[in-house]
């Protein structure tokens, strides 16, 4: 409906930068009512991470149990390790207005556009592989036998570019922040929200 908030789909390869990026975008956004959709996962909570903040840590039963229950708009199994996106939360968060920014891959991206056509996708893309290789060691988050497992997957991801709205070159922090917003914000812009955001204004306009 097009009083509801948007969908915002953001995808990269891993070490692109992306969870960088959406936080420090979350954290200094004030323009525009927007949140950030929690995914749950079965992975092991990395150091830094906090439950129900990150993500919804969960085991892989019961994981599979939401499976069943179809509790899921999207899920993907990536590493071992399934991701999912709760149908329910997205829902209710559509539905009082506001936009949301959905951190998944390009399966989960396919489910997404199936059900929510209206939903942008952004892809985001590393200078080089060189860079890419030294940002997964920088972070220290991985062994080096799932860093090189992550880099032989870079191509399996990076071939669906192309079938996002947007594309990012994750080179310059600041400059990607900037295409980020002006994603966002182009899409607030469009004549068939703004026509509800200033309807009495426009009404009041079009009287003779």
């Amino acid at each position: 409906m097009i009083n509801q908030g948007n969908i915002f789909i953001i995808s990269a390869p891993s070490g692109v930068g992306k969870s960088s990026l959406i936080k420090y975008f979350l954290k200094k956004e004030k323009k525009i009512n927007i949140t950030k959709s929690i995914s749950y996962t079965t992975r092991k909570i990395r150091s830094k991470e906090k439950n129900k903040l990150d993500y919804y840590f969960i085991s892989k039963q019961k994981f599979k149990c939401m499976i069943k229950k179809n509790k899921f708009l999207e899920y993907a199994k990536v590493f071992n390790n399934y991701y999912g996106t709760s149908l329910k939360k997205i829902k209710k968060i559509l539905i009082k207005g506001k936009d949301i920014l959905l951190d998944i891959d390009w399966q989960g991206s396919k489910q997404i556009k199936k059900i929510f056509p209206f939903s942008k996708s952004i892809f985001l893309l590393p200078p080089s592989k060189k860079e890419l290789l030294n940002r997964l060691y920088y972070r220290n988050q991985d062994k080096r036998s799932v860093i090189l497992k992550r880099m032989k997957n870079f191509f399996n991801d990076m071939i669906h570019y192309l079938e996002y709205d947007y594309l990012i070159i994750n080179d310059n922090f600041k400059n990607s922040i900037s295409d980020l917003q002006s994603i966002v914000y182009s899409e607030k812009l469009l004549t068939q929200y703004q026509n509800i955001r200033y309807k009495k204004l426009i009404n009041n306009l079009l009287k003779k």
